[in-house]
């Protein structure tokens, strides 16, 4: 028997975050994914090495793929290396797929990667948003809310 995925997963070593997203974007749903690499990939992956800035995912073949992530070359892979920029098959099940083209084909959402981190079996996973772009006023408004939350929290902190 399964146990459901818990809200926030199991992450212990964070490689690569990609922290504009969360700016850029108004998240709605995240997805735990594995991703399929190469060694050479994950030794670069575990030395802290690789980038998701400006990475997307995408979904064809059935499949969903990250598209455009960095992870370099490994210093000692010589010619077993890989490409830096391939696109990464993502693993998902079948039904998250639907759901994620379904999605993204109706309502124009976009799928972001948030962070690359190896969780407590020693894994790689992609933190996968489901996420709609904002626009400038919306980032206007953000950015307002979370200057107001800091302002409260000061006042709270000398009044106490």
């Amino acid at each position: 028997m399964s146990r459901p995925k818990p809200a926030t997963f199991d992450k212990k070593k964070i490689v690569a975050e990609n922290r504009r997203a969360r700016f850029d974007y108004a998240i709605d749903t995240t997805y735990e994914a594995g991703i399929v690499l190469t060694g050479t990939e994950v030794k670069s992956l575990r030395f802290g090495e690789g980038s998701i800035a400006e990475s997307y995912a995408e979904i064809s073949d059935g499949g969903v793929w990250l598209v455009n992530s960095n992870i370099p070359e490994f210093s000692h892979g010589n010619r077993y290396n890989h490409e830096p920029k391939r696109p990464r098959k993502l693993l998902l099940h079948e039904r998250e797929v639907n759901k994620l083209h379904g999605a993204v084909a109706r309502e124009g959402m976009t799928l972001v990667p948030l962070m690359i981190y190896f969780n407590s079996q020693g894994r790689a996973k992609v933190e996968l948003a489901l996420a709609k772009g904002r626009k400038a006023h919306d980032k206007r408004d953000a950015i307002k809310e979370r200057e107001w939350k800091r302002e409260a929290g000061r006042l709270m902190r000398d009044r106490a």
